[in-house]
């Protein structure tokens, strides 16, 4: 088969590819030149620079994958790829090293002041008492996101006798345990560290995760390192927080604008400003690079790859039945993953009525995308949800029953942690998704993008206080939904809203005296 390279790559990942193919490097083509090109090849491979549209991608008619040597592949349009029946294959690990020392040679810099010492003496000063640092053993670091590149910053830090603490809603006490960290509530950990590190994707939920808000609650000369993604500090007010030295040095890799010209960060002091070099080292990149190659080639050869990131193309046998309930369960494990409260240890999926007729491992796989898809820069799939649950400690059960009740079909998620268990499930009715169940209550909803959901006492005036607070707020209503146990007792109300709900509408309504809980649910991917 033919394979394009149209990005420098390690002179090993180029060794993998030509040992079984025919391979062509043809660096720094136009958008034009690769459309006109594209399409003699099996497989191509690219880095971050190399933007493979949907227009491209419609002349690829012989290709069958695209090897990203790295880990985002922003650049790719995967639902173009994945509606042309090519599979997309990334890098994840191969940086999880590079990324971690980066993170802890940013925070020993920001410790003994090595870059204000350097550019002092470079300048031919002698003010060693003015770059007086501070050690780190015994100092609380905290690390917000525990997947790879978080455990390994944590492995490091523990070698430098530091006590760790992390928060990550998606990974359990005893997966966090194996790598020294203490699990906390974020506002521990806001109030508790000496160093803050955080490594999440950007989506809705982490964007600005570091904010004036808790900012604010920090102790007094925290120092706060990004190697993670541009955006999940709010740049503005970290600038604020170090002018007015509530913040005593900040470190960053990643920036929001990238370059970052007019950030306010460029200006603050006591900075380490590095240009994105997380990834950038020689064995990073050739990891990278054989990570990728070895994965193109397997799926050149009918094997599966260990780093798909997008979903696989349906069998037709399986088409007609399974594909409308993907969608439908991706999106009952975003909602269980918000609606529940804790760490999930299980998650059981139970495939009932006619689906329980076909392979189900796709819908678990899609319950498994939807509960990682703000936790996770990996993209879920079949091919590698079991090895992403493992890896966070997460055990997965699938059942099949050919009774679904009064229901053709049914899926149902049931996610258990140490603070118990929540129960979702849906189905597909009229072509159309339906949320049927949350916990013991059933009713009949379609989901929508943004979801309120209340638990309150079934009381006179409670949904009438409720929607008023919304509207007070412009928050508009689109869709109710209420189930209760009995007259005055609990009652669960869904409401469909057009409009982001502000934390403080949320913290109002969750302050009335007849509400018992209050979420706040996207139910809409940000992929």
């Amino acid at each position: 088969m033919k394979i394009l390279v149209a990005e420098p790559l390690a002179k090993q990942g180029l060794e993998i590819l030509r040992a079984h193919h025919e391979v062509d490097e043809k660096i720094g083509l136009t958008p034009e030149e690769l459309a006109a090109i594209i399409g003699d090849y099996d497989a191509l491979l690219v880095r971050s620079q190399v933007k493979v549209t949907a227009d491209i991608l419609a002349h690829a008619t012989r290709m069958v994958v695209i090897g990203r040597a790295g880990v985002g592949v922003d650049n790719v349009d995967l639902e173009a790829a994945t509606k042309a029946g090519i599979v997309v294959v990334n890098a994840p690990t191969g940086n999880t090293i590079s990324a971690a020392e980066q993170t802890i040679a940013l925070m020993l810099a920001l410790a003994r002041k090595t870059a204000a010492a350097d550019a002092s003496m470079r300048r031919g000063e002698w003010k060693r008492s003015s770059f007086t640092g501070v050690e780190l053993r015994g100092r609380t670091l905290g690390i917000i996101g525990l997947g790879k590149i978080g455990q390994a910053v944590a492995d490091r830090a523990r070698g430098l006798e530091m006590n760790v603490i992390g928060y990550d809603p998606y990974v359990t006490a005893d997966v966090a345990a194996m790598h020294g960290i203490s699990i906390v509530e974020m506002d521990a950990l806001i109030e508790q560290s000496d160093v803050i590190t955080v490594h999440v994707p950007l989506n809705k939920a982490t964007r600005g995760i570091i904010n004036a808000d808790n900012i604010a609650r920090l102790k007094p000369g925290v120092m706060l390192v990004n190697v993670a993604r541009g955006g999940v500090y709010d740049e503005a007010a970290v600038a604020q927080g170090l002018a007015d030295g509530k913040i005593s040095g900040a470190a960053f890799d990643v920036y929001e604008t990238e370059p970052p010209v007019d950030s306010p960060i460029m200006t603050a002091p006591n900075t380490v400003l590095t240009p994105h070099l997380g990834a950038l080292t020689a064995e990073a990149q050739l990891r990278v690079a054989e990570e990728a190659c070895e994965q193109v080639i397997d799926v050149l050869a009918g094997r599966s790859a260990r780093y798909a990131v997008n979903a696989p193309l349906l069998t037709p046998e399986t088409a007609r039945a399974i594909a409308p309930y993907l969608p439908l369960t991706e999106t009952l494990g975003r909602i269980g993953a918000q609606y529940f409260r804790g760490a999930v240890k299980t998650l059981t999926v139970d495939v009932a009525g006619d689906l329980a007729d076909h392979d189900a491992s796709q819908l678990t796989a899609a319950a498994l995308r939807g509960m990682l898809a703000d936790a996770s820069t990996e993209r879920v799939n079949l091919i590698n949800a079991g090895f992403l649950a493992k890896s966070r400690g997460l055990t997965v059960n699938e059942n099949k029953t050919s009774d679904a009740g009064t229901f053709a079909s049914l899926v149902t998620l049931t996610l258990e942690g140490d603070t118990g268990k929540a129960v979702v499930a849906g189905t597909i009715a009229n072509g159309e998704s339906r949320l049927v169940r949350i916990d013991d209550n059933w009713l009949d909803m379609a989901p929508t993008p943004l979801m309120l959901v209340t638990r309150h006492q079934d009381k006179p005036g409670t949904m009438g206080r409720i929607g008023l607070m919304l509207g007070e707020a412009d928050v508009n209503i689109s869709a109710m939904h209420l189930a209760r146990t009995a007259p005055r007792q609990d009652a669960l109300m869904l409401l469909a809203v057009d409009d982001e709900v502000p934390e403080a509408v949320a913290a109002a309504i969750r302050n009335h005296p007849a509400v018992l809980d209050v979420w706040v649910i996207r139910a809409a991917t940000d992929r």
